[in-house]
């Protein structure tokens, strides 16, 4: 999603009023990963974002890196992580040139490829980055039979001289989701409104699970990790291992 300068500002700030918790979240990342590879020590977070748990993870792993396709997301996370590789690029197609023991690719970055042949275009290149025994740690949109059709949600953040709501509305569109985000921010300078549409694919698990399987990653779902935001009815993650 091509996130505009508005809404990557304010991105980390919504998110944590709202009861998530970015460390969190890594060092669950980070358990999984030690689990099915304990000499783990290097690490690249594909569709980064804000680079907000890439914070947490640069200081769990000898050696991160991220990758981030919206400008306006990457120019954040540059900003909280001086000395950190972070690299502009598309999932579907990026390359690197090195390998890593770990990737992790968290939010709706999946989702967010177009159709299935998108899907396993991403899922190969994050593969092709992996050494040996490497763990890849990616978090799917709904699937389809836990798609809230027709959900609205609301949050309001206030601190000393500012007000920020933001407002959801999501419809179902044939095999994909569409997600309407609206800001409103008041302060001293008056009002602004700024709004977002996200549309992903709702992927079945089989789907999912085809993707990883096809590029030689042996995979698992895990339904019980629990996403620090608390949102309703998170299908979980995958953990792929590379095989070969």
């Amino acid at each position: 999603m091509e996130y505009g300068p508005e809404h990557a500002k304010f991105y980390d700030l919504v998110f944590r009023s709202r009861g998530k918790d970015f460390d969190l979240e890594a060092r669950g990342l980070t358990e999984l990963i030690l689990a099915a590879r304990p000499d783990a020590v290097s690490l690249l977070d594909v569709a980064c974002g804000t680079g907000a748990h890439l914070e947490t993870l640069a200081t769990l792993f000898g050696h991160v890196e991220g990758l981030e396709y919206a400008p306006a997301m990457l120019e954040q996370a540059a900003g909280r992580l001086p000395g950190v590789p972070l690299h502009a690029g598309d999932m579907r197609s990026f390359d690197l040139g090195r390998t890593f023991d770990a990737i992790t690719c968290m939010g709706n970055a999946l989702g967010e490829m177009g159709s299935v042949t998108e899907l396993k275009a991403a899922v190969s290149a994050m593969a092709h980055h992996l050494n040996p025994g490497g763990v890849l740690v990616a978090e799917p949109w709904y699937f389809p039979e836990n798609f809230l059709d027709g959900h609205v949600g609301g949050h309001l953040h206030q601190e000393e001289g500012r007000v920020i709501t933001r407002m959801t509305h999501s419809v179902r569109q044939g095999d994909k989701s569409r997600l309407e985000v609206r800001f409103r921010v008041a302060d001293a300078s008056g009002f602004r409104e700024f709004s977002e549409v996200l549309t992903s694919s709702l992927f079945t698990r089989e789907q999912y699970t085809d993707a990883f399987e096809s590029v030689g990653l042996s995979v698992r779902f895990v339904p019980g990790f629990r996403l620090a935001d608390g949102r309703p009815n998170s299908p979980g993650l995958f953990v792929g291992v590379r095989t070969a």
